[in-house]
């Protein structure tokens, strides 16, 4: 059972360090990865949790969308345009008609999500 919790730990502060790479890197998600290290942190220790969700990267990346899933119009639009700029490529070299479609399905299902069940907040 430890083994589990510091595998958890562990995937947390790669995650965490990935979305902080993400900050300074525009093709590289931010959020995705912080959300990803929060659940990782959570699963692997109370502890790792608390400290956490005390960091800023945690509170300008994560906490809103966690409270009230809920996101500002600007974050989403960056979120979804390098989402798309990384699929992009796939979708230009890929030759398969399958993989193309299954790759469409994927943005027009990303861009139900962020529009329609993730509520859009005001700036701050």
């Amino acid at each position: 059972m430890k083994l589990i919790k510091f595998v958890f730990i562990l995937l947390g502060f790669i995650s965490m360090t990935v979305g902080i790479i993400g900050i300074a890197v525009p093709v590289l998600p931010t959020t995705p990865f912080i959300l990803l290290a929060s659940y990782f942190f959570m699963r692997g220790s109370d502890r790792f949790d608390r400290w956490f969700r005390t960091t800023k990267v945690f509170k300008d990346y994560a906490e809103d969308f966690i409270r009230d899933r809920s996101m500002t119009l600007k974050r989403k639009v960056k979120l979804m345009f390098i989402s798309d700029f990384m699929l992009a490529f796939p979708l230009i070299i890929l030759k398969s008609i399958y993989m193309r479609l299954f790759i469409l399905l994927v943005v027009v299902s990303k861009y139900y999500y962020f529009f329609f069940v993730i509520k859009t907040k005001k700036e701050e």
